[in-house]
């Protein structure tokens, strides 16, 4: 089957997006943004006559913080986040994505010399089912065809994976702009399985730098300076000097932050030191998810061979150290935790394009299988006549994953059930999410009258539902979960259309 346009790798990231392709020599390359750079800011800048993607938005966002959006992947499948402009004009999470997905399809296409329709972009493995469906429709508005969702650690594996033929047990820790997984993962023979996986999709590079944005106030407001949070541009002014210190910070013991506002400028020493232990909560935040992943692949630090970093914000030597403090292990050094994730996104897409065209592929076979990062289940009256959650696919299930659960009808003559779709692992309804609903009716029964509700998590991790009468053996209904979080097809092609309509610089 001929391919129509290139198939790409995305590592869509809270701070900064990447995007790759797999090179002739069968290699995972990335590409070079216009500007030149391996990685491109997530960051929107509008203007009246123009929209700015990547470095000069970022670059301006002091001047025009109104106007300026980052960090929209932590809204992503949160259906009431909205950013309006100065304009009047409003986006969801999914059309600023959509912009910075088509800034990225752009370069490439550039450095292709051919267009660019089809890709694979990355998600943290903890993002629930809206954020997944909301970065899918970010590509398909951006006008690409999204052949996967694919976890960040395991794309992280993917790449790591291609320069080692020794078989082994790998965690990946894995801190970016934004969010924070840690995957365990065994690769032997080409194959790559996650064990377990958990994470914070709050929590990312971007708490480091409010931490360090409220320790250079404090200091500022102490030598007789105003409060600069008071002020939309005097804190967009503090956030980019603030990262531009944790930068420093990585190489050097001290830096110094020179800060202006309201005629006061002074000149703020910060020192590695102070930084760290600020920051030592965040820090011991994905220590702890780190030991909780090892408790649930049942392992200890022993059973693991490689410990792999990805994410920009483990370049902090605080991260190195605790890693090689926990485990008591060298952390691999031979991938850039910057560009590994966008790399196996490539490499996925170069798999996605061989079964599409048929083509002989230059890698030999891999096999990716991957697990839930959250249960599924659904809301059934309780022995007490309140409602509890019952879980029917737990956490970490190798995926694709089929599973049915047992329940009964509550009343005489009941004609209906209501199946409602959970996304959570306590049996407290109020703790879970409900990602969907569907009313199917039923015969006319007494109270007690069997039903099996069957869940079914493809590789893409859209969830099917079938619910099945014991008592005749026959279906009652099958229909797939749309997440109420997310756009419909009608909001999807308006979308489109905007997007379409924005030029991106």
């Amino acid at each position: 089957m001929p391919r129509l346009g290139h198939l790409i790798g995305i590592d869509l990231g809270t701070t900064y997006s990447a995007v790759a392709v797999m090179g002739e020599l069968g290699r995972p390359e990335i590409i070079t943004n216009r500007e030149g750079e391996n990685i491109t800011p997530s960051v929107v800048l509008f203007q009246s006559d123009s929209t700015l993607v990547g470095t000069m938005a970022k670059r301006s966002a002091a001047m025009a913080p109104l106007d300026t959006v980052q960090f929209v992947k932590r809204a992503m499948g949160d259906p009431s986040w909205r950013f309006e402009t100065t304009d009047g004009v409003t986006f969801r999470p999914e059309e600023i994505s959509a912009l910075i997905i088509k800034r990225l399809k752009e370069d490439a296409e550039l450095h292709l010399g051919g267009p660019v329709d089809q890709a694979v972009i990355t998600v943290p493995a903890y993002f629930d089912d809206g954020a997944r469906r909301a970065t899918k429709d970010a590509g398909t508005i951006a006008g690409l065809t999204v052949h996967r969702v694919l976890n960040e650690p395991t794309a992280a594996a993917l790449a790591y994976g291609l320069n080692t033929a020794d078989a082994g047990t790998v965690l990946v820790y894995d801190l970016g702009g934004g969010t924070f997984d840690v995957t365990v993962m065994r690769i032997e023979n080409r194959e790559f399985t996650t064990i377990a996986t958990n994470g914070d999709r709050n929590l990312g590079g971007f708490d480091w730098d409010n931490a360090l944005m409220q320790l250079l106030n404090s200091r500022f407001q102490e030598q007789g300076g105003p409060d600069l949070l008071d002020d939309d541009h005097t804190e967009a002014d503090l956030r980019e000097k603030a990262e531009n210190a944790k930068r420093a910070l990585t190489t050097i013991a001290k830096t110094k932050v020179v800060l202006s506002a309201a005629g006061v400028t002074k000149t703020i020493e910060v020192s590695r030191e102070e930084f760290e232990e600020t920051t030592s909560s965040l820090l011991s935040r994905t220590r702890d998810l780190t030991a909780i992943v090892l408790e649930d692949a049942g392992l200890s630090w022993s059973d693991v061979d490689r410990v792999l970093l990805a994410g920009g914000s483990t370049r902090m030597p605080m991260v190195r150290t605790m890693m090689e403090s926990f485990s008591g292990k060298q952390v691999e050094r031979a991938v850039n935790p910057d560009e590994v994730v966008a790399l196996g996104a490539a490499v996925q897409a170069h798999l996605v394009d061989v079964d599409l065209t048929g083509t002989k592929s230059a890698l030999p076979a891999i096999i990716i299988r991957d697990v839930t990062s959250q249960g599924l289940g659904t809301l059934a009256r309780a022995d007490t006549h309140g409602m509890e959650n019952v879980v029917i696919i737990a956490p970490n299930t190798r995926i694709p994953a089929k599973h049915t659960s047992s329940f009964r009808t509550v009343a005489d003559n009941q004609t209906e059930i209501r199946v409602s779709v959970t996304q959570g692992d306590d049996a407290d309804p109020s703790f879970v999410k409900v990602i969907g609903e569907q009313i199917l009716p039923i015969p006319s029964y007494p109270a007690g009258a069997p039903v099996d509700v069957t869940f079914a998590y493809d590789i893409d991790q859209t969830v099917f539902i079938e619910v099945t009468d014991l008592t005749t053996n026959r279906s009652l209904g099958t229909f797939e979960v749309h997440d109420v979080s997310n756009m419909d097809g009608a909001e999807k092609d308006l979308a489109a259309d905007k997007i379409r309509a924005l030029e991106v610089s």
